[in-house]
């Protein structure tokens, strides 16, 4: 069998790689890191073989992989199970030190790997046992077939682990086996199931929320909170379904009905954690079709009452940190662009789909670009299709077949809870009874250190989270509680009921979606869809178009609108079921012509019976592509894939159209302060890389964040190590009043602290602008002039502190400011290197990159406007679907096809992607083989 043969095409970038690799060895035998000599052969002995034959056991007959030029594969196999098993040798090839870290991690299994350090988010894990419950779903929900498909891509997977050592499987394993003798297990096709929960775990939706308005109780009243969490704005950003409700007769969701349906009994309990001086009354409860009041966890004592509940839910935050985050932050930024436009406003007659999931920067890339064909579709080989794979699972998640094409954003449905637990010894109170908790032990097993043992408590509801941190133990020995409370006692416990916690058919629907052939096919595939939660948008090469909300959404008590933690001890807050999927909203070929979903509401309020949720995201990005598709085809305009294309990278500031008038009219006297002030005078809110006037505008921003907002806020919310003296919350005095100051840190990661600056800031400001004596933009200092008391002397402030930041960051020259180089990507490895020693995180990760783009703009190049600039999450890849004409698509990636870090693939499509270019997406046969630069032959 012959070495890894570079194509041509590959090898200006491999005599680069081979270069980078010469230095570090020499670094390397100079003494840098371990003082151990890493030769050529250590770095290179893991890329993969892809010319020749191989064979692998199991085949029934010959499977061809073409790779093109980046290393892209497309399979050809005359089976399913010869497919998939191809599926899994190919993707260990390239990607398996990501498929084994991401199986520890779903399985609560990373101390194994890298030692002492990952206990404490192990046994988070272990609580949520996510692995458990993909065994219980692999066991009893999923079908045989999917069963099949799952087995055999396990064994490919194993069949290329078979005889191989660490360094033979990457560079990693190398630096781990350094202090590590860990050898990788056989791959399961439950590790492949589990990645659904992790997947589900970053999309579950409104959970941080939930905590971090429990949060905000300790230093704001309901009011300011409901400031600073305003309704959505449906009479401006349109929701995703304009058309269409429940049909009265049938009681199922009609596309052509009219809207409304049958309303939800809002009469129930209310809900809330009250807030600082409350006297005991709670939230209104409210329901669709009409509003009840009632009991809910309010308080009984002044300032310092919550403070308990609060630092529990604080640990449960710093916990929920501590979590590796594989699809991005917490917060609206995890979401995602896609639209679809109907043949009749398309230069090609047929749809166009567009897709691009704004998802946390990895290398490599979550995503893996592949295509699985059979070479004759048959009832025995029944796929074929492309596009976009996750490493460690069958099937292909994002992408078309021969009949349809389908792209995948966030709908953010709240499908979590978190309950407060009264506990009496080992049960907990329900009602006017005891339940007592299911309990299970785990054992922790720990690279280098003994192993630990945990016991994991759970309520009929799910999972005892606040278990899981010291401070959590025994949560609300002070929690705010009110006459309907029972007694504190030994104080509560955190339940988490979450959705994704009990088995489900979502593996199934993968498979259903890759051979659909038609609308029909495809909603049956969404409804297996359960968690987590995605808008599903469609094409077919007939011309129609789609949308589909699937998942699994409870239905609560009426007037529990799941804001805030609820009494686990009142029956009332019980879920009453989930919402049908043949109630769920959809669409077919609506009358506009068009479908955009982009994290905004779903449908209006008003006109659905069920809550789907109250935290959407606000609607800047999908209304601005909303706006783009309606300036093209206005006027008979059409809509070409290269328009498509130009969309994606939009990168228009919608918070700059709202705050720039005001800017530009405070009359600036100092010189330095104008001269920045200038360069918004004629700036269009487009934000280049090269732009100085995006670079200021954005500073200016964050500072009026942090002014009018940021500073008020409790410091569990606030960035992490940022301290500031501030006023106790029961004070109303001035700061120099030092009798009512106390220094306060903050104590949130920065990629997850507010205000983050998205588009729900937008509202809260849009909200308040107009009103110059507002109360928020009162923001006290050290008395006498120092204090701002309204609206443009805090915006006067913002301009002033935003010119000698960035003149501190970018230098004085306001002619050498842009907005690139604040805001960078930086492409790091997602395990050795954020934490492995120096050199190896300068082998593993790549940039920086100077980007364009924003928070919430179409180009959702993503910052936290409370932690800096720097790019935290992107569009992880863009594709372009021209359906029917499938070899005129277009896709790009953010990194390569490869894992390994001296491999030409391994971020060898990040340039294009920065640039908003796409690569060609060869579909066909013949357009594949044309565009093939290596082809590897596995035989049986």
């Amino acid at each position: 069998m012959p070495a890894n043969t570079a194509p041509p095409s590959t090898k200006k970038k491999g005599r680069r790689a081979r270069l980078i690799v010469i230095v570090l060895v020499l670094a390397l035998v100079a003494g840098i890191g371990y003082g151990t000599y890493w030769g050529v052969s250590t770095v290179r002995a893991s890329l993969p073989q892809t010319t020749g034959t191989i064979e692998l056991k199991g085949l029934s007959g010959r499977v061809d992989v073409r790779r093109d030029s980046y290393g892209v594969p497309q399979i050809y196999a005359n089976s399913d199970q010869d497919l998939f098993r191809a599926q899994g040798y190919v993707q260990a090839q390239d990607r398996f030190w990501e498929m084994d870290v991401r199986r520890h991690m779903t399985s609560g299994r990373l101390s194994e790997m890298f030692g002492p350090g990952q206990v404490k988010t192990d046994a988070f894990l272990r609580t949520l046992d996510w692995r458990g419950v993909a065994q219980r779903e692999y066991d009893t929900m999923l079908s045989a077939e999917t069963k099949k498909n799952l087995q055999s891509y396990a064994d490919g997977v194993n069949a290329y682990l078979q005889g191989k050592d660490g360094k033979d499987l990457s560079v990693e394993y190398a630096a781990l086996n350094f202090t590590n003798d860990y050898k990788p297990a056989k791959w399961t096709p439950v590790d492949s199931v589990a990645w659904l929960k992790a997947m589900a775990w970053d999309l579950r939706g409104n959970m941080q929320d939930e905590i971090d308005r429990s949060l905000l109780t300790s230093r704001l009243s309901k009011n300011q909170i409901e400031d600073l969490y305003p309704s959505y704005p449906y009479d401006r950003n349109r929701p995703i379904v304009a058309e269409g409700g429940i049909d009265p007769i049938t009681g199922k969701y009609d596309p052509d009905a009219e809207p409304g349906g049958q309303a939800v009994d809002g009469t129930g309990a209310g809900t809330g954690l009250g807030t600082g001086t409350g006297t005991g009354t709670g939230n209104t409860g409210t329901g669709t079709g009409g509003t009840g009041t009632g009991n809910a966890i309010g308080t009984n004592s002044p300032a310092g009452a919550a403070e308990s509940l609060d630092s529990r839910l604080d640990a449960l935050s710093d916990t929920l940190d501590d979590i590796p985050a594989l699809l991005g932050p917490s917060g609206n930024g995890i979401g995602s662009n896609s639209w679809v436009v109907s043949g009749k406003y398309t230069t090609t007659n047929k749809p166009l789909l567009a897709n691009d999931p704004h998802l946390a920067p990895q290398l490599p890339s979550l995503w893996y670009q592949m295509g699985l064909h059979c070479r004759s579709v048959s009832a025995t080989c029944q796929y074929d299709v492309a596009g976009y794979t996750f490493s460690g699972m069958p099937g292909v998640i994002i992408g078309h077949n021969q009949d349809i094409a389908w792209g995948f954003t966030n709908l953010g449905a709240d499908v979590t809870d978190l309950y407060l637990e009264k506990v009496d010894g080992d049960s907990y109170q329900y009602g006017d009874g005891q339940k007592r908790f299911k309990t299970r032990e785990e054992t922790i097993k720990i690279a280098g250190a003994p192993a630990r043992k945990i016991t994991v408590r759970s309520t009929d509801r799910g999972p005892v989270v606040s278990d899981r941190d010291g401070e959590l133990e025994k949560v609300g020995d002070k929690a705010p509680v009110g006459d309907v409370a029972p007694d504190r006692g030994d104080g509560y416990a955190v339940s988490l009921q979450w959705t994704a916690l009990q088995p489900g058919k979502s593996m199934d629907a993968v498979f259903e979606l890759n051979k659909a052939k038609d609308f029909t096919g495809f909603r049956k595939a969404a409804e297996h869809f359960e968690v987590p939660s995605q808008n599903l948008i469609y094409a077919d090469t007939k011309g129609n178009i789609g949308y589909q909300a699937p998942g699994k959404i409870p239905v609560r008590a009426d007037g529990f609108d799941g804001r805030m933690p609820a009494p686990g001890w009142d029956p009332k807050y019980k879920w009453k079921g989930y919402i049908p999927f043949d109630e769920l909203p959809y669409e077919y070929n609506p009358k506009r012509g068009y479908i955009v979903t982009a994290n905004q509401a779903v449908i209006d309020a008003d006109t659905y019976p069920y809550p789907l949720t109250e935290d959407w995201g606000y609607g800047a990005r999908s209304q601005r592509i909303n706006d783009l598709i309606e300036s093209k085809i206005k006027d008979g305009g059409k809509i070409s894939t290269d328009d498509m294309q130009t969309m994606q990278m939009d990168n228009s500031s919608q918070i700059a159209t709202v705050l720039m008038p005001y800017l530009l009219k405070i009359d600036v006297s100092d010189p330095a302060i104008r001269e920045a002030q200038k360069l918004l005078e004629g700036w269009d809110g487009t934000q280049e890389p090269d732009s100085a006037a995006a670079a200021y505008f954005n500073a200016v921003w964050r500072n009026v964040l942090k002014l009018a907002f940021g500073n008020k806020l409790p410091k569990e919310v606030r960035v992490k190590g940022e301290c500031l003296n501030v006023l106790t919350a029961d004070s109303t005095g001035p700061v120099d009043d030092l009798d009512k100051v106390v220094r306060e840190c903050g104590q949130r990661d920065p990629d997850s602290a507010q205000p983050d600056g998205g588009d729900r800031w937008y509202e809260v400001v849009r909200k308040i602008i107009k009103d110059e004596d507002n109360a928020w933009w009162s923001t006290p200092g050290k008395g006498g002039d120092d204090d701002i008391k309204t609206r443009d002397g805090l915006l006067e402030r913002a301009m002033v502190d935003a010119r000698w930041e960035l003149t501190a960051k970018l230098g004085k020259d306001i002619s050498s400011w842009n907005w690139g180089r604040l805001h960078q990507l930086t492409l790091k490895n997602q395990t050795l290197g954020t934490e492995g020693p120096g050199f190896l995180q300068f082998m593993l990760n790549r940039g920086p990159w100077n980007l364009g783009g924003g928070e919430a703009t179409v180009d959702a190049t993503g910052w936290n406007a409370a932690g800096g600039y720097e790019v935290i999450w992107v569009p992880s890849m863009r594709m372009v679907v021209n359906v029917g004409d499938w070899d005129k698509s277009r896709w790009i990636n953010l990194t390569g096809a490869s894992g390994h870090a001296y491999s030409a693939h391994y971020t060898d499509q990040t340039d294009k992607w920065a640039k908003g270019e796409l690569l060609d997406w060869s579909y066909s046969v013949n357009v594949v083989e044309r565009g093939t630069t290596d082809t590897l032959t596995l035989t049986p």
